[in-house]
């Protein structure tokens, strides 16, 4: 398992990747919030391809990062959102907010 992060890549993306857990949560949550604050994009992306395991708290993180976005007046989006999250997502009806616009 690698080592969580965020972090913006070279388009602009914000991409989470490792394990989204209690430990790795805190952390990412600082970071998510420091980078969005930071983008001059209108629009952001959270691509979480490289997310290997995620608890609830990896949900969290995401609804945290779209509230953060909401603050700075930019629009979230969330892509390759995988396949434990989504059913946290399902069981806790959240489906619908974490869909593509």
């Amino acid at each position: 398992m690698t080592e969580s992060a965020i972090r913006m890549s070279e388009t602009g993306e914000l991409l989470l990747s490792g394990v989204l857990d209690y430990r790795s949560g805190p952390g990412l949550r600082k970071e998510g919030a420091a980078l969005i604050k930071a983008s001059s994009a209108p629009a952001l992306v959270v691509d979480c391809a490289a997310v290997e395991k995620s608890s609830s708290v990896g949900l969290s993180l995401l609804l945290c990062f779209m509230r953060d976005a909401q603050a700075a007046g930019k629009a979230l989006t969330i892509r390759a959102l995988p396949e434990d999250m989504r059913e946290i997502a399902q069981v806790s009806e959240l489906t619908e907010l974490l869909a593509h616009p």
